[in-house]
């Protein structure tokens, strides 16, 4: 596929999962002293004179040092020239500063990327305003220092904060960009891209009970990224994406220009919908159409444990559905016991769900009792593993309710998967201690929009999305080796059972086994072995795109969207 696409261009509480995070957080087998025992064992097999090591290192340390204060001098005066708004020293950091560590790992969801062996930034940079924006582009490309933008630090590959092929790089975080404007009247609101997902949602609850916004279950995840990628949660089949619900946007280009909609054009409007982070322009807020919920929705969530006819019979009913229910599905290994639940959101009474699923899906067997009603707000609360009654300031919390190592890989199903291979999977699941897969359906208004509208292309013929997920709490080398390796033996068990030509993607759950651009500069071959399974038909206008907005690439990252002129 790759060939013929560079041919056509050459022409609730205590629910089973906040138990699964606590079996998780006791799961520890290795210790810090172990690892720094490690390291001295390393530094003592090395066979040269102790002098001349230290001698060596310390020079090669200094020399290192000091390039890296002369870039940060350079970027920070350049900073300051180049904003039309002064920029306190309290917004930049270096290493030599004792915050600088704290401040980058406490929003970084991902262990993973959080050890000393992971490249860091040379500059952290947390502007207050619009202008400091700007001029970190400007300075970004005069001073040719790759940016990395994280508005919430959720990537799962680390990128909006982590460079592996550009050195060196610097991170600007835009936690402080977080103003949101809700107009009820007009049912839009303007929200900046630091701003969480959370915050959104509580920000419209307060002027509304029967407004929402179609985003994700996570309430600290940050609506820069989020969009961009997509998006989806509770609402994906009544109302799509939140990308497919965004009416506007403020962006800097890669010539520094602040730029509307209107402004930028149609063709950069769509690619920054869907196209993913970090490719065409620096995101400052987006202006969102909210949309309609009922005052009361019922929520349930019911285990049905190692039954893999239910499961089969989920496959077959689930994206056809009222498109008011979504049921998800979360299978996990509690205690070396497989655990199905079947949890979903409603937009209506119980008495009407019941109803519905007595015609639909009687096997489930739900009963009143099984089901809750509340607001569409709480049910937020709901999803995140709180209580529904409990605080609504909750949503407003921006740190992470769990951090762990983790790694995890997705695919689109299209055809049931069959009940064989349903118990193999069961099987699996119990070779590993922490295991999470999620079946996200799909159907209802995913199924009406074309996979052109936005650049995100999974849409008819996708029966659900498979999401399989490892987390553990130590770093360990050969802890995560493990770990890894088994959640990627698993992507390749279930290849026949997935989606082909091309096996896709989902570009909000970055993954770098699917192609990393080594080169500094993304290849327009290199990007397609990832491209084309995040973005299937939608790639070629995302590369013309990127050709005709940023042809210099100054938006990169290991799997961002290349120029037409990156053939290498």
């Amino acid at each position: 596929m790759i060939r013929e696409f560079l041919a056509e261009w050459s022409s609730q509480p205590q629910t089973p999962i906040y138990t699964w995070l606590l079996h998780l957080s006791e799961d520890i087998k290795h210790t810090e002293e172990k690892k720094k025992q490690d390291r001295i064992y390393k530094m003592i097999s090395v066979k040269i004179s102790p002098t001349i090591y230290i001698l060596s290192i310390f020079l090669l340390l200094s020399a290192s040092l000091t390039t890296s204060f002369s870039i940060q001098n350079n970027f920070i005066k350049c900073l300051s020239t180049n904003s039309h708004v002064s920029i306190p020293s309290t917004t930049i950091f270096t290493p030599n500063n004792s915050s600088f560590a704290t401040i980058l790992v406490s929003r970084a969801e991902n262990l993973r990327f959080t050890e000393p062996s992971v490249p860091k930034p040379v500059l952290l940079f947390t502007p207050l305003n619009e202008s400091h924006v700007h001029a970190a582009v400007i300075c970004s490309k005069k001073l040719g220092i790759n940016i990395r933008f994280r508005s919430g630090g959720h990537d799962f590959e680390g990128l909006s904060y982590v460079s592996y092929i550009e050195k060196p790089f610097a991170v600007i975080d835009l936690a402080n960009l977080r103003s949101i404007s809700v107009d009820i009247d007009k049912e839009t609101a303007w929200v900046q891209v630091g701003a969480t997902l959370g915050e959104v949602y509580y920000s419209i609850a307060e002027k509304s009970k029967v407004h929402g916004f179609p985003a994700g279950f996570c309430p600290s995840v940050g609506v820069g990224g989020h969009i961009t990628g997509g998006g989806y949660g509770s609402l994906l089949r009544k109302y799509g994406l939140a990308a497919d619900n965004v009416v506007d946007a403020l962006i800097v280009d890669a010539n520094g220009r602040l730029l509307d909609r209107k402004s930028m054009g149609e063709d950069l409007f769509w690619a920054i919908r869907g196209g993913g982070g970090g490719s065409f322009a620096a995101i400052l807020s987006w202006k969102i159409r909210l949309v309609a919920v009922p005052e009361t929705v019922t929520v349930f969530t019911v285990t049905r444990n190692q039954d893999t006819k239910l499961l089969y019979r989920w496959q077959q009913v689930v994206d056809k559905l009222d498109d008011n229910l979504q049921i998800r599905v979360q299978m996990l290994n509690i205690n070396s016991t497989v655990i199905t639940t079947y949890s979903a959101l409603f937009l209506g009474g119980a008495d009407r769900l019941l109803q519905l699923l007595q015609v639909s899906f009687p096997e489930l067997g739900l009963t009143r009792v099984d089901c809750i009603e509340t607001s569409w707000i709480r049910s937020v609360l709901y999803f995140d593993n709180n209580p529904v009654n409990a605080s609504l300031e909750i949503l407003r919390r921006r740190r992470f309710s769990n951090r762990f190592y983790y790694k995890s890989k997705v695919d689109f199903v299209q055809e049931p998967i069959p009940e064989m291979a349903l118990e193999e999977l069961q099987k699996r699941l119990l070779e590993e201690e922490n295991p999470v897969i999620v079946w996200t359906p799909y159907g209802g208004m995913m199924s009406r929009i074309s996979e052109s509208e936005t650049p995100f292309p999974h849409r008819k013929g996708n029966i659900f999305k498979f999401n399989y997920f490892v987390g553990w709490l130590d770093g360990d080398d050969e802890n995560e080796a493990r770990h890894m390796n088994w959640v990627r033996s698993l992507y390749s068990y279930m290849t026949p059972y997935v989606s082909k030509s091309p096996r896709a993607a989902y570009v909000n759950y970055k993954d770098l086994d699917l192609g990393i651009n080594q080169r500094g500069n993304t290849s327009l071959i290199q990007a397609t072995s990832w491209g084309l399974k995040y973005f299937k038909g939608n790639f070629k206008r995302l590369v013309k795109v990127k050709t005709k907005v940023d042809p210099h690439n100054l938006f990169r990252h290991e799997q961002s969207i290349p120029t037409f002129g990156l053939k290498r």
